[in-house]
């Protein structure tokens, strides 16, 4: 089996992650037609696999895992990429044709099971199980090798894909913060191996850094005995890249501990979302940035995990935990172009984007700003503008 053979096994075509027979099919389908521009089922499959064909000559892959299975007690994110990938179609109609332009490839959506999380907290009956359901007509031998929970499977296809490309950058479309997790699990393994590669040309591994806008830590070892949750994700991805304020936290105010406890004991930076306020948005910026640049030495770049309630939850309300006081929508637009200017930026996601979450007007104002911020990170990761921007800056709390 060929590398492009199994990742058209861990994939669906985009949209296609969450699981319908009846119930939400029609929608599914009218947003696959947009994107693919295909009159049918038939078409959009046929679409996509030209489209993973194209992988290797990409610049960038956005890929979407529709899980909320790592979510805290209010659900919904599931549903945020498709609905992202809607509404970066309302503001931006030919957006298909201006990201093939860019070199940009939409290698579709993780499939889901929605009562799995990690392949680590499956029995292997349970593996086995799913295997059957979701890996139909593969021979039980090569089902044995793929994963079947959705962080294993975004894990395994992120590696794949840098396989396919090594020079590839990554977009991840959550999902809750969980799935930031697989992505940067990948990125780290990707870059040691280049690093220790026995090429002349090849460069001594250095761990990259991690800009993480976001209105809580999720600086848990575990909770409830759970590795790799919402609340957990960043104290792995902290321990991964080596700690030394290499985890860059921006806008935090839900903590039950102070900053100082935080950067005492794990040895990450912070930047609480009132400190940012009283500087004000361009000193503010400047101190992040400028952290950064205390880094170079020690970085090989930066990857930006964005989760919509690091925004203040009266711009962005539908999401599992909205809170106010954060940081206002230009702001978090500046820091993502000035990473994609002033730093190496390696990959990015955007998580936590709930489209069910509270009343139809807080999800579309949180639909719109979040497409702002999809556009925003695909120009920061290309280097360059994906045409100019059209969706108007409004509906942002004075």
């Amino acid at each position: 089996m060929t590398d492009l053979e199994r990742l058209a096994l861990l994939l669906r075509p985009a949209g296609g992650g969450v699981h319908t027979v009846s119930t939400g099919r029609a929608g599914q389908l009218e947003l696959q037609r947009r994107l693919y521009s295909a009159p049918d089922a038939a078409g959009v499959q046929a679409r996509w696999r030209a489209t993973l064909a194209e992988v290797a000559s990409a610049r960038v892959a956005i890929l979407a895992v529709p899980s909320d299975t790592g979510a805290g007690l209010v659900r919904g994110a599931a549903f945020g990429p498709a609905a992202l990938r809607a509404a970066v179609l309302d503001a931006v109609p030919d957006f298909p044709a201006r990201a093939a332009r860019a070199g940009i490839v939409d290698v579709g959506d993780v499939f889901v099971v929605p009562q799995l999380l990690d392949d680590e907290m499956l029995s292997e009956a349970q593996r086995a199980a799913t295997r059957a359901a979701i890996y139909p007509g593969v021979t039980p031998a090569a089902a044995a090798e793929l994963p079947v929970a959705p962080l294993s499977i975004a894990r395994a296809a992120a590696a794949l894909l840098y396989r396919l490309n090594p020079d590839l950058k990554i977009f991840t479309l959550g999902g809750d913060h969980s799935v930031a997790w697989p992505l940067v699990a990948a990125l780290a393994e990707h870059r040691r191996a280049r690093g220790s590669s026995a090429a002349p040309s090849a460069s001594p591994y250095r761990p990259f850094a991690i800009v993480h806008p976001d209105a809580h830590t999720d600086l848990l070892p575990d909770r409830l005995g759970v590795k790799i949750c919402f609340a957990t994700w960043a104290y792995h991805a902290n321990e991964l890249i080596g700690r030394g304020g290499r985890l860059v936290q921006v806008g935090v105010r839900a903590s039950s501990r102070p900053r100082a406890h935080w950067e005492s004991t794990l040895g990450v930076r912070q930047f609480w979302a009132d400190e940012l306020a009283a500087l004000g948005p361009a000193a503010g910026l400047d101190a992040v940035l400028g952290h950064l640049r205390d880094l170079r030495d020690t970085i090989s770049g930066v990857y930006l995990s964005n989760d919509i309630d690091g925004t203040d939850g009266v711009a962005a309300p539908a999401t599992g935990a909205p809170e106010p006081g954060g940081l206002t929508v230009d702001f978090t637009r500046a820091l993502i172009a000035r990473l994609g200017r002033e730093t190496t930026l390696l990959g990015a996601d955007l998580v936590e984007v709930a489209p069910p979450v509270g009343d139809a007007a807080g999800a579309r104002r949180t639909l719109e700003i979040g497409a702002r911020y999809v556009l925003d990170s695909l120009a920061a990761l290309l280097g360059q503008d994906l045409d100019e921007d059209p969706i108007a800056r409004e509906n942002e709390p004075a």
